[in-house]
Parts: structure tokens; sequence; C-alpha cells
């Protein structure tokens, strides 16, 4: 079964970046990870400049990426005017973020669950009616730093909502990076009872190194396939103290291709998009991967 990457790098390895990141080093980004073998590449975020400054060239960077054929470019949209931005740069496909916190939601969109989730029924009609894949985000969906540890019974009540109004998959995030294997089984016990492996997509962050051991749980024992990555496990949120990148790219498409499982993905390609990122910062931002590491050394 081959694995499916969408690679998150450009939008949540970035956004958290403190350092002003010209528009030329994330078109730069984009295009060698377009080259990489990946199947998606998350290329920047539609949401308020006031919120997120880092990202505020969306439409620049769209505009200037070499599009390569097979390779879905997506972005992430928090109302219509979002949306209205997005469709104008031809964008291919949207995802709207909600979260099975309630505190944690509150504290990014100023608004209840069941509130976004309201917000985005015309955003997701409109999207359909102009072709484009909508994908749900659900932050906190194994441990919230505000609130603790999930229960699964309220991630699935999410997913459930968001499915109804109509997105085509959902993406579930371990925003703290505290998820261990054991919390992976727990949360996909109960999701999958509802809906298929090919519907869910899982999200890790590499706070406490688990991310690889989590997505390999959720590969071996439950054929969960699609998984988002940054390359040079660039990221974290900013909205949640200490949360650090994510799970890197290239350490997810060396554990599957040693292992057997292929990925059409040249890791290298990866390492390569991240590294323009450490070079715009004046090595301010560096690699957090284990494999970009051992590359460096050329022992790989």
């Amino acid at each position: 079964m081959r694995i499916r990457i969408t690679e998150v790098g450009p939008r949540d390895g970035l956004q958290n970046i403190k350092v002003p990141i010209p528009t030329d080093a994330k078109v730069r980004m984009v295009d060698i990870l377009s080259e990489s073998g990946v199947e998606e590449v998350e290329v920047s975020s539609f949401v308020s400049p006031k919120w997120v400054p880092q990202l505020s060239d969306a439409e620049e960077v769209f505009r200037r990426i070499k599009r390569r054929e097979g390779v879905i470019y997506s972005a992430l949209v928090p109302n219509l005017r979002g949306l209205e931005r997005a469709l104008s740069v031809g964008v291919d496909k949207i995802a709207l973020f909600t979260a099975a916190s309630e505190t944690f939601n509150r504290k990014n969109t100023n608004a209840t669950i069941e509130e976004s989730i309201r917000r985005f029924i015309p955003v997701v009609r409109e999207a359909r009616n102009s072709g484009l894949v909508v994908r749900g985000y659900i932050s906190t969906a194994f441990h919230c730093y505000f609130e603790g540890r999930i229960p699964p019974e309220k991630v699935l009540e999410v997913a459930v909502r968001l499915f109804d109004i109509g997105v085509d998959e959902v993406s579930l995030g371990d925003t703290t990076g505290r998820a261990v294997p054991e919390d992976v089984k727990r949360l996909l016990e109960v999701i999958l009872r509802d809906f298929p492996p090919q519907k869910i997509v899982l999200h890790f962050h590499d706070t406490y190194g688990m991310g690889i051991a989590n997505v390999w749980t959720a590969y071996s024992e439950f054929g969960i396939n699609r998984f988002d990555s940054s390359a040079g496990g660039l990221g974290g949120c900013p909205f949640v103290p200490g949360a650090s990148g994510n799970v890197a790219t290239e350490d997810v498409v060396f554990l599957f291709e040693q292992s057997g499982v292929e990925t059409g993905i040249d890791l290298r390609r990866v390492v390569e998009g991240a590294r323009v990122i450490v070079e715009a910062t004046d090595g301010c931002v560096g690699l957090q991967s284990h494999i970009s590491k051992v590359l460096e050394r050329g022992r790989l």
C-alpha cells in the first residue's frame, strides 16, 4: 500500500517562524518539494496577516510557483474571504480548521467548536461548487495543553460534524506532540468504526520524539496510509506553548522505504527544500529531522 504524503512545510512549517522569510525562498521551497514526489504540497494560508504575518504573501507565492502535473497545491482557509483569495490564485484544495478541545478552539478561532463548524458550511458549499476538494483539520485530537487528554469520542463527534457538512477528508492533529502509540490506538479504534481509513489523515508533531512511532502504529495496525509531514521537521503550533516541529517528511520516507513500503519520494530533495529556509534565515532555523542530520554527515 503506497504512502501518501501531504507536505505541510511551506505552511505549517513556516507559520511559527519569527524571522521574516523572503517570498523568493518560499517559492523555491515549494518548487523543490513539488519535484520530490510528494502527492500534495500545502503551500500557504489565507488567514488574516494579523494572525499569521509570516504567510501574508500567500497570493504571490501561489502565483509564482511552478506547478507540477499530478501534484495537489492546497491552502488553509478560515472563511469565505479566505476562500475568495484562494480561488483567485487557482488553489486545488482547501483545508478548514477546528479542534476537539473547546478551550483551544476558543483561543485559536475565538469561537466554540460548533460555531466554527457552522461558519464552515457556506465555505464548503462554495468550495465544492468551484470543484475544490475540502479537508477538515481537527487540532488537539489527542491532547490539549489546556484541557489535558481528549476523549476519542469527542474527536469522533467533531469528525462526524465535519463529514456531515461535506468535507472530503479529516486530518487528526497531535497538536502538542504528546501522543504515544497507545493514544493512537485508542483514537483510531473509535474513529475507524464510523469512517474508512481512506478518509483519515494523521498529523503528528514530534515534541517528545514520538512522531515516527505514531506513524508506524497507524500504518501497521490500522492501515492508515495518509500522513501530513514537514520537510526538515520544520514547524510547530503558534498557539501551544512548547509544541515543537512536525514529524519530518524525510524521517517518514526513510521509515517506510527501509520497511519495504513504497513512497515514491526522494528524501534528498525533501531535505534540499528545507535547506532553502535554513539559508534564508541565516541559520536561525535549523533542520530538526534525524535523516537530514545524517545526510549532512554524508553517511546515508
